[in-house]
Order: structure tokens, then sequence, then C-alpha cells
């Protein structure tokens, strides 16, 4: 695969995973994941693990519960290499208002291109770009 087909595919990827954390109708997030996520991807970082697609479904949810209305975002954009990715999000609520987490997420993409495995860490918000 080409760079520029490669980059294109990490960018569809990475936007898709912040759909499923976006998405607050449990039909389409569970379509989201299904189209996302390997069949036995997993998630993990300081607050949640998650493993298949019912618990990431969960898991997106409980997050929709503690904070309604408040979106995932990229931060820059994601870098690349062989079957690696990562990039920076902040979580913010409404209205531009400051974010109330910041975090760097580490992915390993499976074969067919969907992502296998996420291990998330969270920053400061002041170290937010």
């Amino acid at each position: 695969m080409a760079d520029s087909e490669n980059g294109a595919s990490i960018t569809r990827l990475v936007a898709e995973y912040f759909a499923m954390w976006n998405e607050t109708d449990p039909g389409r997030r569970r379509a989201v994941i299904a189209e996302t996520w390997a069949d036995n991807a997993g998630y993990t970082d300081p607050l949640f693990t998650a493993e298949g697609h019912a618990a990431l479904d969960a898991m997106v949810a409980a997050v929709h519960e503690q904070y309604p209305g408040y979106r995932f975002s990229l931060i820059g954009t994601a870098d690349t290499h062989h079957d690696r990715a990562r990039w920076d999000w902040k979580l913010a609520g409404p209205n531009d208002s400051p974010p109330v987490a910041v975090g760097i997420d580490f992915a390993v993409i499976a074969p067919d291109g969907r992502l296998r495995e996420v291990t998330g860490f969270f920053k400061q918000p002041a170290e937010a770009a």
C-alpha cells in the first residue's frame, strides 16, 4: 500500500474511532463499532477496559451517561507506521468549553484494517494543543 493510501486509511479509521465515541444512538454506535473494530478487539485506559464489541459499546454508553453533550475530538493528526498508530484527543463540552480530559491513544491495526487494540493515556488539560 502506498504511503498516501495508508495515510488516507488511517485518517478514515481515526475519524470512525471518534465517531464511535461521539455517537449517542446505540444502533448506529454498534454499527460503527462493527465496521471500525476487529471482532476480538480491546480498549484499555486508566478508567476502562473493554474486550469485544459489546463491551466497547457499554463503555461508550457509560461515558455518555457521565458526560452528556460532551464530544471527543482529534488534536492535530494521527501518526502511523507499520501496523501502529497514535493520536492526541480531547473531551470537551458544548460551546467550545475547556476540555475536561485530554490524552493520547496508541493503536494496533488488524490485518483487515480495523482496530485490534487501543491503549489510552491521560494528560493534564494544560498539555492539550
